[in-house]
C-alpha cells in the first residue's frame, strides 16, 4: 500500500525490517499505553456504497475502488512529504468502502485530508506518534541491532505501526528485550514489543 515501504529480508540473520509499515496487535506488550480514540469523518461518509470486487481466476476478491485508491495515494504522499509531523499512516476498509487515516491532530493536515478525500469516505483517527518521529526511532533501533545481538537479544523484525502506536519490535524473548530496551531507551520510548519467531526462508530445492 505504501510505495515508501522498505522491506529487507536478511536470510542469513532471518531479520525483516519494514519502514514505515503495518503491525499486528497479536502478542503485543500489555504494558504499552492504548492508542488515542478521537477523530472525525469526511462528508463522503454520509453515503453508503456497495463494496467492489475483482475476479482472479475463479475467485471473487474484495477490491478498492479507483477513486478511493487515488485519494488514499494522494493523502499518503502528501502526509509523508508535507505533514510528516502529523501523518502516521493509513489503511483501507474495503468492506465499508472507506479509508482510515491515522494522524497526530493538525488543523493544516485535516484540511488537506478534506480536500484530498473529495467525495470519498475517509475516517480520521488520532495517533500518538507521527511518521517523522517513528522513522527516527525505527532507524535508531536498526542501527543498534549489532549491539542487541552482542547482548544475546534476538530481534526478528522492526517496523513502524501504521496507526502511530509506535515502532513494533519482534523478538523471541519479550522479558529480556523489555528489560534491555527500558535500560537503553527509557520508559517513554514509543516501542511496542511483540513475541515473534524469525522468518524462515522458503525452500527453493526439489
Amino acid at each position: 500500500m505504501h510505495r515508501e515501504r522498505v522491506v529487507r529480508l536478511l536470510l542469513a540473520g532471518t531479520l525483516v525490517m519494514t519502514a514505515p509499515g503495518c503491525g499486528s496487535e497479536d502478542g503485543a506488550d500489555p504494558s504499552q499505553p492504548s492508542a488515542p480514540t478521537g477523530g472525525w469523518r469526511t462528508a463522503g461518509c454520509e453515503f453508503s456504497r456497495a463494496p467492489h470486487f475483482t475476479t482472479v481466476g475463479s475467485r471473487r476478491l474484495p477490491a478498492t475502488p479507483p477513486r478511493l485508491a487515488a485519494a488514499m495515494e494522494k493523502i499518503d504522499r502528501g502526509g509523508r512529504e508535507r505533514f510528516a509531523d502529523s501523518f502516521a499512516g493509513l489503511e483501507v476498509d474495503q468492506g465499508r468502502v472507506r479509508a482510515v487515516v491515522y494522524r497526530v491532530p493538525s488543523e493544516a493536515f485535516d484540511d488537506f485530508i478534506r480536500y484530498s478525500a473529495e467525495d470519498n469516505c475517509v475516517v480520521v483517527r488520532d495517533a500518538a506518534h507521527a511518521v517523522a518521529e517513528l522513522t527516527e526511532w525505527h532507524d535508531r533501533v536498526v542501527a543498534d541491532l549489532p549491539y542487541w545481538s552482542a547482548q544475546g537479544i534476538r530481534i526478528t523484525s522492526v517496523g513502524s505501526r501504521h496507526d502511530g502506536a509506535g515502532v513494533e519490535i519482534g523478538t523471541r524473548d519479550l522479558e529480556a528485550t523489555r528489560r534491555g530496551f527500558r535500560s537503553r531507551y527509557g520508559d517513554g520510548a514509543p516501542l511496542v514489543l511483540v513475541e515473534e519467531e524469525p522468518v524462515r526462508p522458503l525452500s527453493t530445492g526439489p
